[in-house]
C-alpha cells in the first residue's frame, strides 16, 4: 500500500539538473555582472518550476533540487563554522574525469549558527503543500575526502576532539531544520559506500587511517546527530558511490558494512544505489530490521536511457527475496545533479525517469 509519510513509495533522491537560467545566472554572477541578490531571484524562480514540476508527476517528497548549491556537500560543510573553503591541488578523480579543485579546509572549532541553508529549506516549504525534503551530506564527508591534512593540527591535536565538536554541530543542525518545520531531512553519505570497496580502504591506509574503525567512528558521529530526535522527525540516508558527470568512484557490494549500516545507525530509511553491478546484490537487505524501509535506487540518474519496467518489476522481485515488500519503496540510485555541472542527460530525460517510478510504485504498491 502507499504511504503518508516518507520515504514515499516513489521518492527521488534530491538533486536535480539545473535549469539553463540558473546555469547562466551563476556563470554571470561568478564575473560580477550580476549581485547576489540578482542571483537568488533567478533560483527562486527556478526552484518554484522544479516544485511544480515534482508535484505534476506525482511525487510526494519535494526538494529544491539543490538548486542553490554548486556541490552537493561543500556548500553545507563550508558554511558550517569553523570551516572555509580553500583551493587545493586536485580535485576529486572520478572514473576519467576531474572536479574543480576546491575542498573545505577545518580552521577553528566547528559550529552550528546562521547556516544559509535554514534559509533555503524555509523557502522549500513555503512553496509546495506536499512534504518538503531538506538534503544535507552525512558528518564523516568533512572528514571522508581531505583527512587529517584538511583539519587543522593546532585546533584539533586529537581527532577525538574534531568528531565530538562535529557530531555536536550536527545535532544543532538537526534540530534547528525541524523548527524550521523539517519532517523529512535526509543525510547524503557515501563514505559508506565507498568503505565496501578495496581500493578506498587502501587509500584511507595509507593516509593514516584505519578502515576497519572508520565505519564505527562515522556511525558514532550520526548516532550523536541523532540523539533526542523528534519521533515525527523521519531521517533518511543516502549511500552511492560517486556521481559527477555521470561517473563514478568506487564499486562493491554492501556486504561490509550491512550489519552496522541498518542496525546501528538511528536512521529511518535508506536511500542505496543498486542500477549496476558494482553495487552488488540484494543479499546484504536481510540485515535490514523491521520498522525501516529501503529505498531501491533502481533507475540510474547516470544515463538518458529510459529503464524497461519489466526489468525493474523483476529487480523488485528480486529483492524481496531478502526483506518484504512492505519495507522497500523506489527511486533513481542517485540525485541527477550532484555537482552544478550535472549528468549526461538532458531535462525530459529525467522527468520521464522520475515518472516512470511513479507510474512502477503505483503499479507495485497501488497508487
Amino acid at each position: 500500500m502507499q504511504r503518508s509519510t516518507p520515504p514515499f513509495r516513489a521518492d527521488h533522491v534530491g538533486s536535480l539538473l539545473r535549469p539553463r537560467e540558473v546555469k547562466e545566472a551563476r556563470a554571470r554572477r561568478a564575473t560580477g555582472e550580476i549581485d547576489a541578490g540578482e542571483l537568488k531571484a533567478v533560483e527562486d524562480e527556478a526552484i518554484r518550476g522544479l516544485i511544480k514540476k515534482q508535484e505534476e508527476i506525482g511525487l510526494n517528497g519535494i526538494t529544491d533540487g539543490e538548486c542553490r548549491r554548486s556541490w552537493w556537500h561543500y556548500d553545507f560543510l563550508g558554511a558550517l563554522d569553523g570551516v572555509q573553503m580553500v583551493p587545493v591541488e586536485h580535485g576529486i578523480r572520478f572514473a576519467g574525469v576531474e572536479t574543480k579543485a576546491e575542498a573545505p579546509r577545518v580552521v577553528g572549532r566547528i559550529g552550528f549558527t546562521d547556516h544559509p541553508f535554514i534559509e533555503h529549506f524555509k523557502f522549500l516549504k513555503a512553496h509546495t503543500n506536499k512534504t518538503p525534503k531538506m538534503t544535507i551530506p552525512g558528518p564523516s564527508m568533512l572528514h571522508y575526502r581531505g583527512g587529517r591534512k584538511m583539519i587543522n593540527m593546532g585546533v584539533y591535536p586529537a581527532m577525538e576532539e574534531f568528531y565530538a565538536d562535529l557530531g555536536a554541530a550536527y545535532n544543532k543542525a538537526v534540530k534547528a531544520f525541524y523548527d524550521a518545520g523539517c519532517r523529512y531531512l535526509q543525510l547524503d553519505d557515501i563514505s559508506f559506500a565507498y568503505l565496501c570497496d578495496p581500493a578506498q580502504r587502501k587509500m584511507l591506509s595509507e593516509r593514516g587511517d584505519d578502515p576497519e574503525q572508520q565505519p564505527a567512528i562515522y556511525a558514532g558521529m550520526v548516532q550523536t546527530a541523532l540523539k533526542d530526535k523528534p519521533k515525527d522527525l523521519v531521517i533518511s540516508m543516502h549511500l552511492c558511490r560517486g556521481n559527477f558527470r555521470s561517473t563514478f568512484v568506487a564499486s562493491g557490494g554492501y556486504e561490509p558494512i550491512a550489519d552496522l549500516l541498518f542496525n546501528t545507525m538511528p536512521v529511518d530509511a535508506y536511500f542505496m544505489e543498486w542500477d549496476t553491478e558494482r553495487s552488488g546484490g540484494f543479499e546484504p537487505l536481510r540485515f535490514l530490521p523491521k520498522g525501516k524501509s529501503v529505498v531501491l535506487g533502481l533507475i540510474t540518474s547516470k544515463t538518458g536511457t529510459l529503464e524497461r519496467r519489466q526489468d525493474i518489476l523483476h529487480r523488485i522481485e528480486e529483492a524481496q527475496k531478502f526483506v518484504a515488500l512492505d519495507q522497500l519503496c523506489l527511486s533513481p540510485q542517485c540525485g541527477f545533479a550532484s555537482t552544478e555541472e550535472g549528468n549526461t542527460l538532458a531535462e525530459d530525460e529525467q522527468w520521464k525517469k522520475l515518472s516512470m517510478i511513479v507510474e512502477i510504485a503505483n503499479e507495485v504498491w497501488g497508487g
